[in-house]
């Protein structure tokens, strides 16, 4: 049987979103987070490696899973493939089949973060470990570690972004600027995460009055975008301005969680924005039609992930801790890649478990470097 040495120790709470930063530690006597710190597998009991991505209908699911599948065959495991469509019944069917199916180990980016508890708790029963995939999966404490790029970072750079454009730092409360949010789905843990680092980041300039929020939309569901969709995004900011900025009422930023929503934004300000100043918009994911929106000054900024680090990352840690390395181990250093994995045993919670973690750091695209970031095909 494998070798499960767990051994769980108290760590200070933290003030529990998803994920946190190491500055929002606090002690509290509400509850008590406790850490994972090891545990060790045996190799030659596990074959089968079953990947279960959110959805095929985009591009990034599919070649996450292709990249995984390719580099897991070429370490002589077997692979099965699902896809969930976005639809959560879809994903647990599929993972229950592929634990009936003879997955020896579990790689999951879930369709949504909350739903997936008796599927973990299914394969734990059946002595099958883990991974959590770029998204991190709610009440799962088990879960043998969570590979991603940095959320809550990406998050802070977004509003960073927005506080240094503005040079919030050294302008007074009688010069506000009016900027609006716009947050991922709220299924989604890692728009959670976005959300409440650069909330963080905003809050302090809002209370002191250096930024108006004029819709007073603050909350992260008030703010979120189902299925990050770019046509409600666009619809939302028409309204947004019909609503809040006609007239001579400034529009100054735009803080969007991901390059889709930013898609839907820079369009409704084309369309229906009526003055001529130019506003900051954020992103993430360096896609197409937005690094285009850069270089033609109507998003600010984007956020680059790097997909295949992220999946040979997953790999490389997975393969570490098949082949005997405890999870207590960091591995975030002495390999060979040209990126950087940091390990975080605070920050990434599930059911007041702190889950091994393994982050790996983004870029940041500008009108300075967006020509590295395009691509001619």
């Amino acid at each position: 049987m494998r070798n499960r040495l767990i051994t769980l120790v108290l760590c200070t709470t933290l003030i529990f979103c998803g994920c946190s930063s190491t500055e929002e530690i606090v002690d509290t006597n509400e509850s008590k987070i406790v850490q994972q710190t090891a545990e060790t597998f045996d190799s030659s009991e596990i074959d089968t490696i079953g990947i279960s991505m959110p959805a095929a209908q985009l591009e990034r699911w599919t070649n996450d899973a292709e990249l995984l599948q390719s580099m897991f065959e070429e370490e002589g495991y077997n692979v099965l493939v699902s896809y969930g469509d976005n639809l959560i019944d879809t994903q647990i069917n599929d993972i229950n089949q592929m634990i009936d199916d003879g997955a020896d180990l579990l790689i999951i980016a879930p369709v949504d973060s909350d739903s997936l508890g008796p599927c973990i708790k299914r394969a734990n029963e059946n002595n099958i470990p883990v991974v959590a995939y770029d998204r991190l999966i709610n009440h799962a404490p088990t879960l043998l570690a969570y590979v991603s790029y940095d959320n809550y970072y990406i998050g802070k750079l977004q509003a960073l972004y927005i506080v240094d454009a503005f040079d919030l730092n050294n302008t007074s409360n009688s010069e506000p600027i009016n900027i609006e949010i716009f947050a991922g789905d709220s299924a989604d843990n890692n728009a959670l995460c976005f959300f409440n680092a650069a909330y963080e980041v905003l809050s302090p300039y809002v209370e002191t009055g250096k930024i108006n929020i004029i819709s007073n939309q603050k909350s992260f569901y008030a703010c979120s975008i189902p299925s990050w969709d770019t046509d409600l995004a666009k619809q939302k900011m028409e309204i947004l301005l019909a609503s809040y900025y006609t007239d001579n009422q400034q529009l100054d930023a735009v803080l969007c969680a991901n390059d889709s929503i930013a898609h839907g934004v820079c369009d409704a300000i084309d369309s229906s924005y009526k003055l001529d100043n130019k506003i900051i918009i954020t992103g993430q994911d360096g896609d197409k039609v937005n690094l285009q929106y850069i270089k033609e000054g109507k998003q600010s900024m984007s956020i680059y992930k790097n997909l295949n680090n992220e999946a040979l990352a997953t790999v490389y840690i997975v393969n570490s801790f098949l082949n005997g390395v405890s999870t207590g181990d960091d591995l975030s250093a002495g390999n060979d890649f040209d990126f950087k994995i940091r390990r975080d045993t605070i920050s990434y919670v599930s059911d007041n478990v702190a889950i091994t973690s393994y982050l790996l750091s983004p870029k940041t695209i500008t009108i300075d470097n967006v020509d590295d970031f395009i691509i001619d095909e």
